[in-house]
């Protein structure tokens, strides 16, 4: 029997929580260890040969683990974290502040060219898989124009970050899409959209005892990369309300790119993604490339990757043969 990938998490939110349920459906790996900045005695993990440890210790597990799923906030964690835990171990991550990743790419890809390290970073759904199609479409049909779509659905990154805004004890953010916009750009017509004609943003917050309201709701509104060129709405509701009604996290969205080839024949090609819970599936991107942390990294191919770096079949568990049997 092959060894299995021995995997970490960092950090037990939403995210993390759905690493380990897709590490349970991946039989060639295995999960050694949660790490939490919390107290790890209060971590309520279902199995009992998983550790949860403190964050401060994870450089004891440096010959214990294959590859470490970074499951923090783009907001803050991650800027930090990835490049710290790339010192000692492969990595992947879903940052998606899309503004920021050329220059997060240079400070992960620094460190990790330097430890001999392997970090992919910014994998789950978009960026991720929605990055590959608008790379694909763009390759196969040049004459034409990508158009991306989230929604509607509940954000991770913009929650995060909404919850991060002073006076806010708690809150939520869905990306609304346009219908409209979509039906133009499935007509074939490659209309010029601006980002506040494809999307409107609509946050749900639990404001803090005695928070400045109007100051917290200019602040969101304002947020560099984040809501400053959306039309946003900001709802304060209660923490029943909240509970009752947004504790799901729905999401999923489209890549549309309308193109013409030939004597000008239309062509449309669409990748779209339903998805019950975001976290889950984002964490299910995660664990994939894991796979693909590991092997890159046995080849020594180490320093910062994406997803355009990576083939297929590294992120496959089965045989280049079993791919050209069952797939090709």
């Amino acid at each position: 029997m092959t060894t299995k990938i021995k995997l970490g998490i960092v950090g037990y939110g939403n995210l993390g929580k759905g690493a380990v349920k897709a590490i349970k459906q991946n039989p060639d790996m295995e999960l050694v260890a949660v790490f939490t900045r919390r107290d790890p005695e209060n971590l309520q993990l279902d199995d009992a040969s998983v550790q949860a440890v403190h964050i401060s210790n994870a450089s004891d597990f440096k010959d214990k683990i294959d590859v470490m799923l970074l499951c923090g906030g783009s907001a803050t964690d991650l800027p930090e974290q990835t490049p710290q835990f790339a010192s000692m171990f492969n990595t992947v991550d879903s940052f998606d502040t899309h503004a920021k990743i050329p220059e997060f790419y240079q400070s992960v890809n620094e460190v990790a060219s330097k430890h001999n390290t392997t970090a992919i970073i910014s994998v789950g759904w978009d960026p991720g898989l929605f990055s590959l199609n608008r790379v694909l479409a763009e390759a196969v049909l040049p004459n034409g124009e990508n158009y991306t779509f989230w929604g509607k659905g509940l954000s991770q990154g913009h929650s995060d970050a909404v919850r991060r805004v002073n006076g806010v004890k708690n809150g939520v953010q869905y990306t609304i899409p346009s219908d409209d916009a979509m039906e133009r750009v499935r007509s074939g017509v490659s209309p010029v959209l601006t980002t506040a004609e494809k999307h409107r943003r609509v946050c749900y917050i639990v404001a803090e005892e005695g928070a400045d309201k109007a100051a917290i709701e200019n602040e969101i509104k304002t947020m560099p990369n984040y809501f400053a060129d959306y039309d946003t709405e900001v709802n304060f509701i209660s923490e029943e309300e909240l509970a009752r009604d947004h504790s799901k996290a729905p999401h999923g969205g489209f890549v549309i790119r309308g193109g013409n080839t030939g004597e000008d024949n239309k062509q449309i090609y669409e990748f779209s993604l339903k998805l019950e819970s975001n976290p889950e599936f984002t964490a299910s991107v995660l664990v994939a490339y894991a796979r693909a942390a590991y092997r890159l990294s046995q080849e020594k191919q180490y320093g910062a990757k994406t997803a355009f770096d990576i083939a297929p079949s590294y992120i496959s568990p089965k045989s280049a043969e079993e791919l050209r049997r069952d797939y090709l």
